[in-house]
């Protein structure tokens, strides 16, 4: 029996979360900073770690207080050391390793993309293992193979924009409210699919993506509509551009994720990351035919937080790949990835 508590601050969330034997959820809490960047469309990175610095305290001690156990309990500090923003990241590791420093509990240095990797094992079923993984949120597009959570092999990942920052983008050109994603989602169902023939960017390709053609294609389909109805566009034109463009992006998320499936032979594909929150996306990957078994983290795991951070954080633990109080915070970091030994 082991108990983490995980720290998730890599971008604009902030989250802390206690998770029993790398599986069961005691407590997750997200501090969302939608109201602090709603006015400028987007992450504000300065904004993001202010805010950071003000509620760490609060939200780790929020955990503990619902989950019902103190820091005595708990056998390891989970926190995420990158990729991420770099201001983000600080605040949550400093954080951890001062609870580190203070309680004598073990420090692990978690990779965020392998937290997501993990969030398909939350929860009264895990996903057994091997699976293939395919991560799509406002930072990353990619594709892996999980063999176990220590040995992942990258398929392939996107060569410019990820998806959901093509969806938070076209949101943004079309005046939709922020957290543009999820407006996206939502417009999308008053629209039709096939209304505009939008591009399916490196389409049977490979396994790597891009999205940054797709995104200007839409833009200058919405600029064309402005010229010819005007600003804002009628609900109408707006929620067929918006199903048009959420069509072509998960025809190619779709077709990616079958042919991984069939290039390593696996029947299991866990689909992570904020965009598995997509509704559309989650229809189009059911409908993969059997024997293929589909996971999607609950909605409340796609998007970033600790629970997750703390899945992997138990595995490490469990190999003795402890963190010194010397972990560094990095922007960039390749997976598989040795943060423990940094």
């Amino acid at each position: 029996m082991s108990l983490i508590l995980g720290i998730e601050s890599s971008c604009d969330d902030l989250a802390a979360a206690l998770v029993r034997d790398g599986t069961q959820v005691l407590a997750s809490v997200v501090q969302n900073q939608d109201d602090v960047h709603a006015p400028f469309g987007g992450v504000v990175p300065e904004l993001a770690s202010r805010d950071h610095v003000r509620h760490v305290y609060g939200t780790v001690e929020r955990c503990l207080r619902e989950a019902g156990v103190s820091m005595d309990a708990v056998d390891g500090i989970g926190v995420t050391g990158g990729p991420g923003l770099i201001g983000s990241l600080l605040v949550g590791l400093c954080f951890a390793k001062a609870l580190s420093y203070q309680t004598g509990k073990p420090l692990l240095g978690v990779h965020h993309i392998e937290g997501h990797l993990a969030s398909a094992r939350l929860g009264d079923e895990p996903l057994d293992l091997p699976y293939v993984g395919f991560v799509v949120s406002g930072g990353h597009t990619a594709l892996y193979h999980v063999e176990t959570l220590s040995r992942i092999e990258l398929l392939g990942q996107t060569r410019d924009d990820a998806a959901g920052e093509a969806f938070d983008k076209i949101a943004k050109r079309m005046g939709l409210p922020y957290p543009g994603g999820r407006e996206i989602d939502l417009l999308a169902r008053e629209g039709r699919g096939d209304a505009f023939d939008f591009p399916r960017p490196m389409l049977r390709q490979g396994f790597e993506f891009s999205f940054s053609g797709l995104k200007t294609a839409v833009a200058l389909e919405v600029a064309r509509q402005e010229r010819e109805h005007g600003t804002p566009l009628p609900r109408a034109v707006q929620a067929d551009v918006a199903a048009s463009f959420q069509e072509a992006a998960i025809d190619v998320l779709f077709d990616k994720a079958r042919r991984a499936l069939a290039a390593t032979g696996q029947r299991r594909l866990a689909v992570v990351g904020g965009l598995a929150a997509n509704s559309r996306l989650r229809e189009r990957m059911a409908g993969l035919p059997p024997p293929v078994e589909v996971r999607f983290p609950p909605v409340a795991l796609c998007t970033d937080n600790a629970a997750m951070i703390a899945a992997v954080a138990d595995r490490m633990l469990a190999d003795g790949q402890t963190a010194s109080l010397d972990l560094e915070a990095f922007s960039r970091v390749p997976l598989p990835s040795t943060l423990a030994e940094r």
